[in-house]
């Protein structure tokens, strides 16, 4: 589901289904970045060449198939949840801003795993990121206890402690976006990556047919969306939030297959086949250049070797003429 993206970024309405696996490619592709192999996804529509989003928030929940979202936003089956990483995209970045100053988070309160990178070091030294870390802050003041309508939760339980405790992470860390507004204003785009499975925590506790759950699920929705239009507010309508549910994350398939080399006769150093190395992505790019450079040299040398041909040494060339004068005037 997309809460939030800017004019230039075109989401077209519809059912296509998303792979697990392409959710790092898609969220490359909105930020402007290309991938190793093209996303065959009609979801995405070609981007401007001269703008990007200053920055790209995903969060994935885990233990629903789906929140109650509002209904203006993009949303699109996702096929073969497996579990995935932004790793790829915050290595992009790092590569190409790596004089600048980009903001990479990447967090998973209930695992305890952190990632922070550039300005995202300074910024977010003060953010809870261990679990009693976050249940301290729950009972700091500010905290999300005293404005969140808990209804059935109960403060006390593990679960329910877990949960909220993601929830106060998504509003600390809009709160500390909103106080350092100056890190929009840079040339470098930022990533915001969260894994919150609090849900699938009171799902596993209480069921997802009890009370607990449903307002779990509210609670949910609500602070999701308000942390998108947060984000939204300080890089001026210029970044892209995704939420991306899902019930259980499935172990990734992995295929056996039998190599080629494996066979007798291919193995054999008397085979006719020639196998050649497997070529990189940038086996293309390579080939054009090197293509056309040799083209270019080719036609250079011919119009040379043409034009010496046909050349006049009276008239064209500085050094028959001087040496003609030379034997005139013996």
């Amino acid at each position: 589901t997309v809460l939030r993206s800017p004019q230039y970024v075109t989401f077209r309405e519809g059912q296509w289904p998303l792979a697990g696996e392409k959710v790092p490619d898609l969220v490359a592709l909105t930020m402007g970045f290309s991938v190793q192999e093209d996303l065959d996804w009609p979801g995405l529509g070609a981007g401007s060449l001269f703008q990007r989003p200053r920055a790209n928030a995903l969060i994935a929940v885990r233990g629903v198939s789906s929140l109650d979202l509002p209904s203006n936003t993009s949303s699109y089956p996702l096929e073969n949840p497996v579990p995935f990483t932004l790793d790829s995209v915050a290595n992009t970045i790092h590569t190409l801003f790596a004089e600048s100053t980009p903001v990479v988070l990447q967090l998973a309160p209930s695992e305890e795993r952190l990632y922070m990178m550039g300005m995202a070091n300074t910024v977010f030294e003060d953010l809870p990121v261990t679990l009693q870390q976050i249940r301290a802050r729950l009972s700091q003041e500010g905290s999300v206890l005293h404005s969140l309508p808990l209804h059935s939760l109960n403060r006390n339980s593990e679960a329910d402690l877990l949960f909220l405790s993601e929830v106060q992470v998504l509003h600390d860390i809009s709160a500390l976006l909103l106080r350092h507004k100056h890190l929009a204003k840079d040339q470098a785009p930022d990533l915001f990556s969260l894994e919150l499975a609090g849900l699938e925590e009171i799902s596993r506790r209480y069921g997802s047919d009890s009370p607990q759950f449903q307002d779990a699920s509210k609670i949910l929705a609500s602070a999701l969306q308000k942390f998108a239009d947060d984000v939204y507010s300080v890089y001026s309508n210029n970044a892209v939030v995704e939420v991306v549910t899902v019930k259980t994350f499935e172990a990734p398939l992995t295929r056996k297959s039998r190599s080629i080399l494996e066979s007798k006769q291919i193995s054999n150093p008397g085979s006719p086949y020639n196998l050649a190395y497997k070529y990189n992505y940038e086996y293309a790019v390579i080939f054009n250049i090197v293509l056309w450079l040799m083209i270019a040299l080719a036609l250079a040398v011919i119009a040379i070797a043409y034009n010496l041909w046909n050349m006049d040494p009276g008239y064209d060339s500085i050094i028959y003429r001087m040496t003609n004068q030379k034997i005139r005037m013996d």
